[in-house]
């Protein structure tokens, strides 16, 4: 995953990217650490970015987020949040909302 290192280079990416995922974690969160690989493993599956960014070091896209707890995955399609999951992520749900985003990229919605 490509790591994000300011809030202004979050705006660039997000403007750019027609579809992303975002990990966020924060410092000193066992479950950011047992969750992220689980999330990475996922980039050999799909063709969108994947991106992660530690809130702690970033403190601005918490804020501009409304990002209350870590992890949290956040799926983005045009610049819109598709899908949100905050702290315990269900890989099942991650994988069939990233089969969405697939389709419409394919155009199939």
């Amino acid at each position: 995953m490509k790591e994000i290192g300011s809030f202004e280079h979050w705006l660039k990416i997000s403007t750019n990217e027609p579809q992303l995922l975002l990990f966020v974690k924060t410092d000193n969160c066992s479950v950011c650490e047992g969750l992220y690989p689980q999330v990475e493993a996922l980039q050999e599956t799909y063709a969108i970015p994947f991106f992660k960014v530690n809130v702690a070091r970033v403190p601005e896209m918490a804020g501009q987020l409304s990002l209350f707890s870590a992890p949290v995955v956040l799926l983005f399609q045009n610049g819109r949040e598709m899908s949100r999951f905050a702290r315990f992520v269900p890989m099942d749900e991650l994988k069939y909302r990233l089969d969405e985003l697939v389709e419409r990229r394919n155009g199939y919605e």
